[in-house]
């Protein structure tokens, strides 16, 4: 039986989420519930503003105008809602447990990898190729406009694989670079900016300097449409929505620990691996200490549960904690070999609606 209380939002795998939004934006499923604007446009430049949730528009829609104005509304992310794994959901078009990045942080070939930052805590980190095959875009040389330092990380091998790399320097670079791709002919153009996240984890959603990122992040957006031809159009979405964390929102589960090897995963979807013959103890425990705060599977219910797809096969499944917490109030849960955690201010990873819900959003250029 699933923990899953009618609050959760579960991902629309088989339809309106951002696993299918490639395949639909390249006619290879159907796209009907692409924006109308999408749907006629001759290219498109999909602007993937991480960490902006549904629900954070609207809220702000007062510092947000531009995006307020445009067409379309709400999708969701997948599980877990975090930067690695829905990123390469969105650049595969493929459910988390088809492509096997199930997390920030999961372990791998007996290690915890950092997936972002493509490391161990000590030692050489798996060939990208070796966790993640598929390649992007379905195969098509799409250009992808993202920060230049990315370009030879090992996440960025393993999940824009096979995509034409363009770096940005600056918020004009990325709009020039985007524009430039279209007018070139390129049907589909994929960008990414990562401000409202960072501002989010560093400062948190009631800092004043939130709501100044998300009207930069509008400005953006409103410089694109403006640069942009009208036979092209702008959608935007998000890989991920937000939840506010304060330093007392952490919460201690080293009472656990004698019962693991390790945790992983994100603050709000963390994994948690097993010792030897104790992962029934392990489950019962984290259920008496954490049912109230999270939903707690074993990793075989989860799997049974889908929220991750179907299809996990080879060394995916091992990846994932014997033992998953999802929070469902806004904590987080320290795992004790990343102490530097705990400073962040907000979270993601589990599937309240602040988390899960993303925008889907449209507008014609207005540019020549």
């Amino acid at each position: 039986m699933s923990p899953l209380t009618d609050d959760a939002v579960r991902p629309a795998l088989g339809g309106a989420s951002v696993a299918g939004l490639v395949p639909a934006l390249l006619g290879t499923t159907d796209g009907s519930w692409l924006p109308e604007t999408v749907r006629h446009a001759d290219g498109v430049v999909m602007l993937v503003l991480d960490g902006l949730g549904w629900n954070a528009i609207a809220e702000h829609r007062d510092v947000m105008p531009t995006l307020a104005s445009m067409d379309g509304g709400a999708i969701t992310t997948v599980t877990p809602a975090t930067t690695a794994t829905a990123l390469t959901s969105i650049t595969t078009g493929l459910a988390p447990a088809q492509h096997g990045i199930v997390g920030y942080r999961m372990l791998v070939d007996g290690n915890v990898l950092n997936v972002l930052r493509w490391s161990y805590g000590g030692g050489r980190p798996p060939d990208p190729f070796a966790v993640q095959r598929h390649t992007a875009f379905l195969g098509r040389p799409v250009p992808v406009v993202t920060k230049i330092e990315f370009r030879s990380t090992g996440f960025t091998q393993a999940h824009l694989r096979g995509a034409n790399f363009i770096g940005w320097h600056t918020i004009a670079t990325l709009v020039e670079h985007s524009v430039a791709c279209i007018k070139a002919g390129a049907p589909l153009v994929y960008a990414y900016y990562p401000g409202v996240d960072s501002v989010a984890h560093e400062f948190g959603l009631r800092a004043p300097v939130f709501r100044h990122e998300l009207a930069a992040t509008d400005r953006l957006v409103r410089d694109l449409l403006d640069a942009l031809p009208e036979r092209a159009a702008l959608l935007v979405t998000s890989d991920h929505g937000q939840v506010h964390l304060e330093p007392d929102s952490w919460i201690d589960i080293s009472s656990l620990a004698p019962l693991t090897t390790a945790m992983a995963g994100d603050g709000r979807f963390r994994y948690l691996y097993a010792r030897k013959g104790d992962a029934t103890k392990l489950l019962e425990a984290a259920r008496d200490e954490l049912g109230d705060q999270a939903w707690v599977w074993s990793r075989a219910e989860l799997l049974a549960d889908g929220i991750l797809g179907s299809g996990a096969t080879g060394t995916i499944p091992g990846r994932i904690g014997d033992i998953v917490l999802a929070s469902r109030a806004p904590v987080a849960f320290i795992d004790p070999a990343l102490p530097a955690e705990v400073a962040l201010r907000s979270g993601h990873g589990s599937l309240t609606p602040d988390e899960m819900y993303v925008p889907l959003l449209a507008a014609r250029g207005r540019g020549t």
